[in-house]
């Protein structure tokens, strides 16, 4: 049996907007599991952003509970919030937001050096990281300005998993990349999961949903429905056609 990483019961997220409340998220019960590719999905404003955000503890609920672990981060202040989300979250945006006056080793470095870790440690543990993602030492040395998109995002994958999280949350990572690039992508988010880790996307795009092995559809706030899909195998045509239905059905 799968090991429940987080738990929310009850979870609502609403806005005011000139004067008006705007219920984004509505009374969401949701587990997810340890190991997990777990895709969201759903239209332009159904709330897929808000959820991870509140997932991961980057924004908090206006009602109801999220468990981590055995944390409840739903009842955590900001400075709880930042301290335990360097050490269990890790983060890949579609910007991706390298600091530009520092190399790409240097900006993963700060990101391990946060949480108080030795350097010559996390100096290893970022070769080790690179390297999987297939950037050499000399690239390593290079600025953001230096590099390409894809290089640029897997160096942001490499900065988000330095601090080995629990769970690596992606909020439509290939969205800013152009098609060879965003498969470059996947297929980094793809092999880290296949060897353990948890992976929570965001996504509108269906080639980067058939990664996932659970998809969860949101529309109007409330997970409409999910599909489950198993593990990726390259070339599974019946993995496309059952996710192509399930859309369908979604009215997406």
């Amino acid at each position: 049996m799968k090991k429940t990483l987080i738990k929310t019961k009850h979870l609502s997220k609403s806005f005011s907007t000139g004067g008006d409340l705007q219920h984004v998220l509505k009374n969401i019960d949701l587990e997810l599991y340890q190991g997990d590719f777990t895709v969201i999905m759903g239209a332009s404003g159904a709330g897929k952003s808000t959820l991870l955000y509140a997932l991961s503890g980057m924004d908090t609920p206006s009602l109801g509970t999220i468990t981590f672990g055995e944390k409840v981060i739903s009842d955590m202040n900001q400075d709880e919030l930042s301290v335990f989300r360097r050490s269990h979250c890790g983060f890949v945006f579609q910007q991706i937001y390298l600091i530009e006056g520092m190399s790409l080793i240097e900006n993963v470095l700060a990101a391990g050096l946060l949480t108080g870790r030795d350097k010559m440690s996390l100096l290893a543990k970022a070769r080790e990281l690179f390297s999987r993602v297939d950037i050499s030492e000399e690239t390593q040395k290079k600025f953001p300005a230096q590099i390409s998109g894809g290089e640029a995002q897997r160096a942001g994958i490499v900065r988000a998993l330095i601090n080995s999280p629990e769970i690596l949350f992606a909020d439509e990572p290939t969205g800013a990349l152009n098609s060879k690039t965003g498969l470059d992508v996947l297929n980094t988010l793809t092999d880290f999961n296949e060897q353990g880790q948890s992976i929570i996307m965001v996504t509108h795009d269906m080639r980067s949903a058939r990664r996932g092995n659970r998809i969860l559809y949101l529309k109007d706030g409330t997970i409409l429905g999910e599909c489950r899909l198993g593990r990726w195998v390259h070339g599974d045509r019946e993995r496309h056609e059952k996710l192509s239905s399930f859309l369908s059905e979604m009215g997406w």
